[in-house]
């Protein structure tokens, strides 16, 4: 992976790289100890690649496998390691069948009508 250039995110900046509404992360902030940013003198949230990975892990259980947000914080707290695993494997079953699909779409140029439409 890449090194990321930038140390710190604010809200907005996270809000969009990720999907979530900024009230959303806030009231995570408050559901799970875990997730505490930095904030400047001003009150301003500053967002660490930890941050960020970890929101991932909360969208993860909250928006994909649809658990409460007090469940997500005890499925983080009792095995943290497995949802990482677990969100490791979705990922990159996802980016797998993405490829699957590019490659399809090349097929289906190259020899149209042989190959089945996306279901």
């Amino acid at each position: 992976m890449a090194k990321n250039l930038k140390l710190y995110y604010n809200i907005r900046e996270v809000s969009d790289m990720l999907g979530i509404a900024e009230h959303t992360l806030r009231f995570w902030e408050k559901e799970i100890p875990t997730l505490k940013p930095k904030k400047t003198g001003s009150g301003i949230r500053q967002y660490t690649q930890d941050d960020i990975d970890l929101i991932r892990l909360i969208k993860h259980l909250v928006k994909e496998q649809g658990l409460t947000i007090k469940a997500a914080r005890t499925r983080l707290k009792t095995s943290k390691q497995e949802v990482v695993n677990q969100q490791e494997i979705i990922d990159r079953l996802k980016s797998i069948r993405a490829e699957l699909l590019e490659m399809r779409a090349k097929l289906n140029e190259i020899y149209p009508g042989v190959i089945g439409e996306e279901e």
